[in-house]
């Protein structure tokens, strides 16, 4: 028997019940509206992401509050939050649980005049993190201390293993997996390994070295990035080889929201300097809670031939295709290809309709994408086997990625009524 829709609905239960103390009496009187919510899949759901805009709320419900809301399944608090930055501005939520084609029919209480306090667990985290008070000195950072910020110009003196930057650039966390990506010329992701679900970002790296390369009390980087793409690395695909956003003006990175159940990071690449001309390039990167996936969504200023990304080339690691029958194909590798020598599946996943090919390089699995408008958007993810109920086999591996082609080639449907 599958536990973990019954551990969901406990869990939300409880801050419902905290919740109720001191809020109950007034919500009665409060003004509310529908959401309804499909799962058109023939399987059940396990904390599904929705976000329903801004305009849409606000054509039906002007006088909608988001600093004053609560949403309800029946009785039950389900855990949402506000997202304020224009990228994905409004009410967003994420389904404990759906099952097999039900249709859910929330409730959203709502103080008009004034806001309402709400206290869920924080299950993702996005963070940007440098230091203050020192100098560079030969392009290395020299004294100082580390403090986040929300925005960040990158100096043009920084490089890599500057020691400027925390972790070498941002970084991003659900309750399953942390990722992070180097905000100078390698703009390599990489990623985060955790042996438990609260957020861990906050302490990696604070030494100011690189010692979450050996295993600790909540994991460790797993993955070996070098020269190849990581997983899910931004590139085009120019003379045989994936070729990174490496040449550039400026860069420039922002939180965007730092939420309990999703969180994003904005980054913008001035004068990417490829074949075809220098572009201006947007990366939003975006999380939500209990997912490994990271959706990635990038637009260039100029036309763009085409946009590449991939994985790295590992001999200890089968390779995997598949979805092609779907919206969304994937391509994976799965084995001891972690640094800690154990069992690590990475994975892309992106539309069929816009895949060119899937090719190799010396370094990286590839696949070569057409886009449309300048712009794509595809997902990458990580499963280590150390994960709390994490994917130990290659059998679970990928029954996983056929699982989540299909939620993401039928996503969840929802209107405001």
């Amino acid at each position: 028997m599958n536990n973990r829709p019954f551990l969901s609905l406990l869990i939300v239960s409880f801050v419902f019940a905290v919740f109720s103390c001191n809020e109950n009496k007034s919500e009665k009187t409060l003004p509310s509206f529908n959401l309804e919510i499909s799962n058109p899949l023939d399987t059940e759901r396990i904390d599904a992401y929705i976000l329903f805009s801004e305009i849409e709320l606000l054509d039906k419900y002007p006088d909608f509050n988001p600093e004053g809301f609560v949403v309800y399944n029946k009785d039950v608090e389900i855990p949402s939050q506000y997202n304020f930055s224009k990228e994905e501005k409004g009410l967003a939520i994420v389904i404990p649980f759906i099952a097999a084609n039900e249709t859910l029919n929330l409730t959203v209480s709502y103080n008009s005049d004034g806001g309402i306090v709400r206290d869920y667990p924080k299950r993702t985290q996005a963070e940007l993190s440098h230091k203050f008070d020192g100098k560079f000195e030969d392009r290395k950072y020299v004294g100082g201390e580390f403090r986040n910020v929300d925005k960040l110009h990158v100096p043009a003196e920084h490089t890599d293993h500057s020691w400027f930057i925390r972790y070498e650039g941002p970084g991003w966390e659900s309750d399953k997996v942390g990722y992070r990506f180097y905000l100078d010329w390698r703009n390599g992701v990489d990623v985060f390994g955790k042996k438990v679900t609260e957020n861990v970002l906050q302490n990696v790296g604070q030494d100011g070295f690189d010692s979450y390369h050996e295993m600790s009390d909540w994991g460790m980087d797993v993955l070996k990035v070098a020269k190849s793409l990581g997983v899910g690395s931004i590139a085009t695909f120019e003379n045989e080889l994936a070729r990174r956003v490496d040449v550039t003006d400026s860069l420039y990175a922002e939180i965007t929201n730092n939420g309990v159940i999703y969180s994003s990071i904005l980054t913008k690449y001035f004068g990417w300097d490829i074949e075809s001309g220098k572009t201006d390039l947007t990366s939003k990167i975006s999380i939500h809670a209990g997912t490994r996936l990271t959706k990635q969504v990038l637009n260039s200023s100029a036309p763009i031939d085409n946009f590449a990304t991939g994985l790295i080339k590992d001999k200890k690691a089968e390779l995997i295709t598949g979805g092609e029958d779907q919206k969304y194909g994937y391509l994976a590798t799965y084995g001891k290809q972690s640094l800690n020598d154990d069992n690590l599946g990475i994975v892309v996943f992106f539309k069929n309709d816009q895949k060119i090919e899937i090719t190799e390089d010396p370094f990286s699995h590839v696949v070569v994408l057409k886009p449309n408008d300048n712009s794509i958007t595809y997902y990458f993810a990580a499963a280590w086997e150390l994960e709390p109920e994490g994917i130990t086999d290659l059998s679970g591996f990928k029954a996983y990625l056929d699982k989540t082609v299909l939620e993401l080639s039928n996503p969840l449907q929802g209107s405001v009524k």
